[in-house]
């Protein structure tokens, strides 16, 4: 297969993300050749990757051209390279605002097509988004990604149209695409991970009776309600005793809204961390109250890390509510309010929840989520490639099967 992913592979965020795919699936078995803008740190050694972008050390910024050029320079030339490898190829999977040219080159040598959505329905982020900050009266900077950029959403919502498949990985995206108007059988359903290696419970852990142990991890966007939790943590009688840990950094003007609840003696801000599981593994529950999300990495890892999500509905089908977490309603602050007592209160069925997480672990990791993903490409082949063509790409599958 040949993946395409326009941004610094290996960084942080999405490119993280696309990272642990591109390995997970050379685990499963695929072969797998990639085009990214750059890479930031090595792929797992049976992946061919190449860069679009960079030539050696010289690294082509992204601002030179600016975003969206860069982006369709990428797409170009990944179209031209789906040409010279039309052959070799069985399916392309294609990252959002670089994908147009690569998905109808692909289209035309009758090779099937994928598109990532780590976000909703970019009409409806864009949407749901600005309506909670005009709520709030918080202004989005131009350059914020959930800020409304027509630009962008014409491009995106072209390459929604153009591919054949778009890879939901949670059921709040699927629905989001559906509520819009798409088959359910253009959606293809499949799941990140996270990395065992770094997330792990702590051998030695303890419910703290002294107090609740709260941590947000992440981005503080409007978009993550960090809002709602501050206002549910400083309504439930948890603050009392226990510590609110906010790992990530604010938009200023956000920070400033919320500075009278932000300066509660309860409530500790750490701005960007690098100590993310450590973290996890010496709090008790993580809480996501989120208005809009593509799949909240931080709900696997701590699963992985044997923290307890307390989420909004957006992490449904992830998050199963009172099986391994606890789910509100979005932006429903009383009960948020709730289960942040009530696990205050409850520690059995903190425990239990707890336990619950750590058991699901082997199910949730990134090489899991390779094995996923291959098996959304066979679904797609199946449903997308003629019958020849079908014919070569089940014969490399089947091989791939063995491998397994």
């Amino acid at each position: 297969m040949l993946y395409s992913f326009p941004y610094k592979l290996g960084a942080d965020r999405i490119s993280y993300t696309a990272w642990q795919q591109v390995n997970g699936l050379q685990a499963a078995g695929a072969d797998v050749r990639v085009f990214s803008g750059s890479i930031c740190r090595p792929v797992h050694p049976g992946v061919i990757v190449e860069s679009t972008l960079q030539w050696g050390k010289l690294r082509m910024p992204y601002r030179l051209l600016g975003g969206q050029r860069t982006l369709q320079l990428h797409d170009y030339i990944v179209a031209r390279k789906v040409k010279e490898l039309a052959g070799e190829i069985d399916i392309v999977h294609t990252w959002p605002s670089a994908a147009r040219r690569t998905i109808e080159t692909a289209k035309n040598l009758g090779i099937p097509t994928v598109l990532e959505r780590c976000n909703s329905h970019t009409r409806y982020g864009y949407e749901v988004v600005q309506k909670e900050c005009e709520r709030l009266g918080v202004r989005l900077p131009a350059s914020d990604t959930s800020a409304y950029n027509a630009e962008t959403l014409r491009i995106e919502e072209e390459e929604f149209r153009l591919a054949d498949r778009l890879l939901c990985p949670s059921d709040f995206v699927l629905q989001t695409f559906l509520d819009k108007g798409f088959a359910r059988d253009r959606l293809a359903r499949h799941a990140y991970g996270f990395d065992g290696k770094d997330y792990f419970p702590a051998s030695d852990y303890q419910p703290n009776q002294a107090g609740l142990r709260m941590l947000f991890v992440g981005s503080c966007a409007v978009r993550k309600g960090v809002h709602y939790a501050l206002e549910a943590w400083l309504k439930s009688p948890a603050h009392e005793k226990g510590t609110f840990t906010i790992a990530g950094e604010f938009l200023p003007e956000y920070a400033e809204k919320l500075a009278p609840m932000l300066s509660h003696p309860s409530v500790r801000v750490l701005g960007h961390r690098t100590d993310v599981p450590e973290l996890m593994r010496n709090h008790d529950i993580l809480v996501l109250p989120s208005v809009e999300e593509g799949f909240p990495l931080v709900c696997m890892e701590a699963f992985g890390s044997g923290c307890v999500p307390v989420v909004s509905e957006v992490c449904v089908g992830i998050c199963a509510h009172m099986k391994n977490s606890l789910i509100h309603r979005v932006g429903d602050v009383e009960a948020l309010t709730q289960h942040l007592t009530l696990l205050d209160k409850d520690r059995a069925l903190l425990q239990r929840l707890r336990l619950a997480g750590l058991k699901e672990r082997s199910t949730l990791t990134w090489e899991a989520a390779g094995v996923k993903l291959l098996d959304a490409y066979r679904e797609t082949i199946a449903m997308c490639s003629p019958s020849k063509m079908w014919s070569v790409a089940a014969e490399n599958l089947s091989g791939i099967e063995e491998r397994r």
